[in-house]
């Protein structure tokens, strides 16, 4: 199924009371730059990569980026309930495998997930107590521009995709948290989750994470 997995090494340390933080946010708004600012600076966090049955872009990775499989291995997963959340998003799947993140709890390991508004929907009807931070452009016109950069849309296909930032936007009060990650301050956005994390890790009652 893969993982991207960061945090095993003797210097790691373990918590009793280990998060899920699931970060979410709209296409195109630096999900990805943000997690790779954490991954070299956060050896306590164990990174999922998330699963997807989408062809991979030629500047991606095989589990680096996403989890690429099958549309066949996909369905499996689905029906044995192996996977945290899944979503058909314009006619790929995507999902989060549920043992990776078992077995990092169980090490006492703060697990972070990446997914869309609709995955954040999904997760927070089964880990209710999971932590939730969403990702936020500066403004959609700035979105607009990280898109058109990506040379890999229609003038169709990305209208479409503004448009259903919008309405994810919208809907980020789902979020425990919200952070603006602006084009030239990765660093920032990423320090800012950091102490999210921490200050979640100090609460006087605890986050108590299960998964079925």
């Amino acid at each position: 199924m893969g993982e991207k997995s960061h945090g095993t090494g003797p210097t790691a340390k373990s918590s009793k009371n280990p998060l899920l933080i699931v970060l979410s946010g709209p296409s195109g708004v630096g999900k990805d730059a943000v997690l790779d600012c954490l991954k070299k600076n956060s050896p306590d966090i164990t990174f999922i990569t998330t699963m997807t049955t989408r062809p991979h872009r030629a500047s991606e990775k095989h589990l680096v980026h996403y989890n690429f499989v099958s549309l066949e291995e996909f369905q499996k997963l689905q029906a044995n309930n192996e996977l945290l959340e899944s979503a058909n998003v314009y006619g790929n799947w995507y999902g989060v495998p549920k043992e990776q993140i078992r077995e990092a709890l169980k090490r006492g390991k703060d697990v972070i997930v990446k997914v869309d508004v609709q995955g954040v929907a999904n997760i927070k009807k089964v880990v209710p107590q999971a932590l939730f931070i969403f990702l936020m452009p500066p403004s959609l016109e700035e979105l607009a521009d990280r898109l058109k950069q990506r040379r890999t849309e229609s003038a169709e296909s990305l209208a479409t995709r503004l448009e259903k930032a919008k309405n994810e936007i919208a809907q980020a009060s789902m979020c425990d948290y919200k952070v603006i990650n602006y084009c030239d301050k990765i660093e920032s956005a990423a320090a800012e989750v950091k102490a999210i994390i921490a200050a979640e890790k100090r609460r006087d009652k605890p986050r108590k994470i299960d998964i079925a």
